[in-house]
């Protein structure tokens, strides 16, 4: 069974972060929600969620993927150098990795967009820019083995993205077409076989 790491902190997106959650346990695969400390956290619309286990009690080697919510938490958790090491070290050990709206500030923190074709909620794509990403705007985009989303509105695809990169769901049924074939939210020859990399 996939095991699959959501780093979550106050403020976050409610909806990305139980959407995935959500879809995730429904096709029985193992969540954990880890924290900065073992305190509840809250979303910027009211959701209370409890902390699985500590960043302190967790390794990469742990779990085969990582969710990074959006909404306000990314900018709290880039602050603590564990959280951003702990997310370069799933990076570094070719793990799926799948962040949505703001939270491509925390893979800027730990130095893993350069070269990258991404997606992002507008006010961070200039910071992701900067940082050497190509950014595009599209609800979905697959560099390898790192999705990126930009808004609660493309929930459906990032979440069917995720399941399709996890070998939960065959890309022809994902949501806005994650199949690697002729979709257009995939960029650039490297992107376009993408699909195959999960499994890689």
């Amino acid at each position: 069974m996939a095991r699959i790491a959501f780093v979550l902190g106050n403020d976050f997106e409610d909806s990305e972060f139980d959407t995935p959650r959500t879809t995730l346990l429904e096709h029985d695969l193992a969540v954990d929600v880890i924290g900065v400390d073992a305190d509840d956290v809250t979303g910027k619309h009211g959701t209370t969620v409890s902390i699985d286990k500590t960043i302190d009690d967790v390794s990469a080697g742990d779990y085969d993927a990582l969710v990074i919510p959006g909404g306000f938490s990314p900018d709290h958790l880039r602050t603590d150098g564990r959280i951003v090491g702990f997310v370069k070290a799933i990076a570094d050990q070719d793990k799926i990795i799948a962040a949505i709206c703001h939270a491509p500030s925390l893979l800027i923190e730990a130095g893993l967009v350069d070269g990258r074709t991404m997606t992002a909620w507008p006010s961070i794509r200039t910071d992701l820019r900067n940082a050497g990403a190509d950014v595009v705007d599209r609800e979905v985009v697959v560099d390898g083995k790192m999705i990126t989303s930009r808004n609660p509105d493309d929930l459906p695809a990032f979440t069917d993205t995720i399941l399709v990169a996890l070998g939960e769901l065959d890309p022809g049924d994902a949501r806005g077409g994650a199949d690697a074939s002729g979709d257009e939210r995939l960029t650039g020859e490297d992107v376009l076989e993408a699909e195959n990399s999960f499994t890689a």
